[in-house]
């Protein structure tokens, strides 16, 4: 497998965090055939309400970026939103690996090295329609997790899918 490393990023990589969401939101426009999200701009480029600003400003959020092999390969951002509605030290708020590098590790390692450098409790909401992304998460909380890993299925105002909670010691 090829290097996996993970580096907090400071605002002057914003513009990579833009254009990598570009790819991200191209990945999730598939879910979202029955709504308004994923719809192209009149430039070509996809709408992006998610407010990076926050994630310079606050602290208690952190923007990440994953490399495998020294090239850029994803991010992640790190926050304390439960979609739970329960008491939650950090959150799964985005993640993405580009498509070249899935599927041989990439993903799981830097997930495991950013849940890793973190204890306390986890939360880590997934969208009903990704099953792939399921499986992928309930593998990481299950080899993240210094106890059981509880499911959630929500269907609210807060989240609808499934949620993992679990703690790192």
């Amino acid at each position: 497998m090829v290097e996996v490393s993970i580096e907090k990023a400071g605002p002057e990589r914003r513009a990579a965090f833009e254009n990598l969401f570009q790819l991200y939101i191209h990945d999730f426009s598939e879910f979202w055939t029955d709504h308004s999200d994923g719809e192209l701009a009149d430039d070509g480029r996809f709408t992006n309400d998610i407010c990076l600003d926050t994630y310079w400003t606050e602290a208690d959020r952190t923007p990440i970026l994953i490399r495998a092999g020294g090239h850029l390969a994803g991010f992640a951002l790190i926050n304390g939103f439960a979609h739970s509605g329960l008491p939650t030290d950090f959150s799964v708020a985005e993640f993405f690996v580009a498509r070249k590098h899935r599927r041989c590790g990439v993903g799981q390692a830097a997930a495991l090295f950013i849940i890793g450098a973190r204890t306390g409790q986890w939360d880590i909401a997934v969208s009903r329609r990704n099953l792939g992304a399921q499986l992928f998460w309930r593998r990481v909380a299950s080899s993240a997790a210094s106890g059981e890993v509880e499911a959630l299925d929500r269907d609210d105002d807060l989240w609808n899918g499934l949620i993992l909670r679990f703690k790192v010691d």
